[in-house]
């Protein structure tokens, strides 16, 4: 078992994932980020990834240097900005470099895989919102003005005009449904439409989203490989792409849509505790997840959640505690390094890699099972990092909420921002809450956990879902008792049981089949 797993602390998992993306960079390449990643069966770092890993990243780091108020290395901004500019050197869209054997680019940007797109508008969104960038801003809203003219008329690219205007080549080999190549640019585009009002990156989104409801999330919710392809996390980042359109809009009718998916067709890659499959492909997966899809389930149910029910919370929070945290790679005792000729892609990778996210099994970093090459290998892609930090720091802004109707505690994590401090009963025995200001107090149930104050005369009602204290007291903490019950249970994905049990939302143990690297005490 692996010691240092993490199960409550959402701003050091973000402090962590910044880190390793800052050390991402291969200075024999310009510093380029790397592409791949991996500790098993050899310790590594490798690719290179100019058109993708950099919007990922600037995305994440950013992000959190606004809402967790994380120190970032500006150096590592800076080579991710260069690296995203370089892929945007030929034309107002993403291109990458032919690659060699070895994943390394060559030469200069020609190469369009639309997949990259999404990655690209990140990187463009990012740079305008937190930096104010207007070099940013030109190629984004250039970018934009592309894909309406040469894309969506006939929703699908004019080939001749691409080569003809920008002699790149588009690589039609690769992903090949809209859910796997443009609807994956709807959540940039929303959050540029936002931080800037640009009314084209709003006109686009919802193009691609009429398409997206008329041909992929039907009114069933339903889903299959066939239809969406099978990567998953090109389906799940739609998806929660699609609660964010809504959430923008205040589109009821988008957000019932997206309900009806996460209800129904998502479960066909996901369980219980959010682990979800890296391919649909049920014949080639052996329990190998993604990190990325993860964090996307997370965002949508805090989104339904706003807007529905507050059991959709509950989900997030079983999902933080028992999976995407844990799964963050903290030991690295166990990574084993070989680098006699001093080649970079094998220096210190562990240090390196260290608060990275990857293709974890529900109970380790190594599944149990059997994957394509019949070799165990332990991955940690570094644009999966930027993923799962991005979606931890939307989770951090949800933990609790202050606004004109008062002050709302949605999961029991430790937190505190200038309007009220949450202990959690996970790490002292009791919630306590204290506000700095006035205003209605709503406190998330969950079972075990009491509506009334301990020692208190505060009178309290019960409402959708929360206990609500109508003139809270201001600056002293209110407690809750909360017994946390353990349960035992089974997760489910297809024909596969793993017995689990959990110590209310947090799980303490589960069965391994037999795999190290677990994150939990084994259960039988």
């Amino acid at each position: 078992m692996l010691v240092d797993v993490n199960t409550c602390d959402i701003r050091e998992a973000i402090r962590l994932g910044c880190q390793a993306m800052a050390n991402a960079f291969n200075p024999d390449d310009n510093d380029i980020p790397y592409g791949g990643a991996s500790v098993r069966p050899v310790a590594r770092m490798q690719g290179s990834s100019e058109a993708h890993t950099p919007g990922r990243h600037l995305n994440a780091m950013l992000h959190a240097e606004e809402a967790v108020d994380v120190e970032l290395d500006e150096s590592a901004v800076e080579k991710h900005m260069q690296a995203a500019m370089f892929s945007y050197s030929r034309a107002p869209l993403p291109l990458q470099r032919v690659r060699g054997a070895d994943g390394v680019g060559r030469g200069e940007p020609v190469e369009l895989e639309d997949h990259d797109i999404r990655e690209g508008f990140h990187a463009l969104y990012a740079l305008a919102r937190y930096r104010e960038s207007e070099v940013a801003r030109e190629l984004a809203e250039a970018s934009i003005q592309a894909i309406l003219d040469l894309w969506l008329p006939r929703e699908e690219w004019d080939l001749d005009a691409l080569r003809r205007k920008y002699q790149m080549r588009v690589i039609e080999d690769g992903y090949q449904t809209f859910i796997q190549r443009l609807a994956r640019s709807i959540g940039p585009l929303v959050k540029y439409y936002a931080a800037t009002a640009h009314q084209p990156a709003l006109d686009l989104a919802l193009a691609l989203k009429d398409k997206a409801i008329h041909e992929f999330f039907l009114d069933d919710g339903g889903f299959s490989t066939e239809l969406f392809g099978a990567h998953s996390h090109s389906t799940t980042c739609v998806m929660s792409s699609l609660a964010l359109l809504a959430d923008l809009t205040r589109d009821r009718g988008l957000i019932q849509r997206v309900r009806a998916f996460f209800d129904n067709g998502l479960w066909y890659m996901r369980d219980q505790i959010g682990w979800s499959a890296e391919d649909t492909r049920t014949e080639d997966n052996c329990g190998r997840g993604e990190a990325n899809n993860t964090g996307d389930i997370v965002e949508t149910a805090l989104l339904l959640a706003r807007w529905e029910d507050a059991e959709y919370f509950a989900d997030a929070e079983r999902i933080l505690r028992s999976h995407l945290l844990p799964s963050q790679l903290r030991d690295v005792s166990f990574v084993v390094g070989d680098n006699p000729d001093h080649v970079d892609g094998l220096h210190n990778v562990a240090e390196r890699l260290r608060g990275g996210f990857g293709f974890p099994a529900q109970y380790g970093h190594e599944p149990a099972g059997i994957w394509k090459s019949n070799k165990p290998r332990i991955d940690f892609n570094l644009d999966i990092v930027g993923g799962a930090v991005d979606s931890l720091c939307a989770a951090y802004c949800s933990v609790t909420r202050s606004d004109e109707t008062g002050h709302w505690v949605n999961m029991l994590f430790d937190h505190e921002t200038p309007d009220l401090q949450v202990r959690s009963p996970y790490t002292h025995g009791r919630l306590g809450v204290r506000l700095q200001r006035s205003g209605p107090l709503r406190v998330r149930l969950t079972p075990g956990l009491s509506a009334t104050p301990v020692d208190s005369e505060m009178s309290t009602h019960v409402e959708r879902g929360f206990a609500v204290l109508d003139e809270p007291e201001i600056g002293h903490w209110i407690e809750f008792e909360c017994s946390l019950p353990v349960k035992d249970t089974c997760l489910t994905w297809h024909d596969t049981e793993t017995p689990v049990r959990f110590r209310g939302d947090q799980v303490i143990a589960m069965a391994n089949f037999g795999a190290d690297l677990t994150f939990f005490e084994a259960l039988d």
